[in-house]
């Protein structure tokens, strides 16, 4: 197989998986972090500036590689999830999935067939014209894979709902809106414990996969532990440039 392929796999296996969102729009970045050990990078084509053409340049890198390459979708839409699908994302993460609905409009749109994608087997994710409709259709849902971002403190109570629907492979607790939900100003892990311990419970009733955000790798092990999550968005390649830059500096300066 390989690693885009097995990916999906991975994802419900509750096996500890790292990555990291990248916030810089340029095919380097995907070639840089494939060299990397981190098992999967996510384009944050939510809140960075990756429009079309960023997104289809690192997917064609991401294929060649055989790297796995998520996109954060900007919205829930059929144009947004087509558009990171067709260029070739091994999956999407879909934010502010708050409602039943919703979750089983997002996974019949992820993929082709009757009542989702229709089907088109130009893109780069269908070979540019090279495969069979049949194998396409299989691979389609064997091998996309969606994250719905629980987000909204009334939409935690669905969580087992939403996991519980076929083409949701994981669901990803966002803790910083989660806590702006209940009306805080600093994540805790004392203020969103419960609903990070019911969207866990949801995803391990239903065999699914457990996603969420850590500023530090340092902070994975707990949340390990306390909620179950295996799978960690760990902060940004801003960030790590950031922390590398002052940490060098810092050495420097003591000279």
């Amino acid at each position: 197989m390989g690693r885009i392929a097995d990916f999906k796999a991975l994802v419900k296996s509750g096996k500890p998986l790292s990555g990291t969102f990248l916030k810089t729009p340029h095919h380097n970045m995907i070639e840089v972090m494939a060299q990397s050990g981190l098992d999967f990078v996510c384009l944050d084509a939510e809140h960075a500036p990756f429009d079309r053409a960023a997104i289809d340049a690192c997917m064609a890198v991401s294929r060649a590689l055989d790297y796995p390459v998520l996109v954060r979708v900007g919205d829930s839409s059929p144009r947004e999830i087509l558009w990171a699908l067709d260029c070739g994302a091994a999956g999407i993460v879909v934010p502010h999935v708050d409602s039943v609905e919703r979750a089983e409009e997002i996974a019949r749109t992820a993929r082709f067939g009757k009542g989702g994608r229709g089907f088109a087997g130009t893109p780069r994710w269908g070979g540019f014209g090279t495969e069979k409709m049949a194998d396409l259709l299989e691979r389609s849902q064997q091998e996309t894979v969606v994250f719905a971002q629980i987000e909204e403190d009334y939409a935690v109570p669905l969580s087992d709902q939403i996991a519980a629907i076929d083409g949701i492979d994981a669901l990803f607790a966002g803790p910083s809106d989660l806590t702006v939900s209940m009306g805080h100003t600093a994540v805790s892990d004392d203020l969103i414990g419960d609903a990070m311990t019911t969207i866990g419970k949801a995803t391990k009733a239903h065999g699914k996969g457990y996603a969420s955000y850590i500023g530090t790798a340092e902070a994975a092990a707990a949340w390990h532990e306390k909620f179950g999550v295996h799978i960690f968005f760990v902060a940004s390649e801003h960030n790590w440039m950031r922390s590398v830059a002052n940490a060098t500096a810092a050495t420097i300066s003591k000279l």
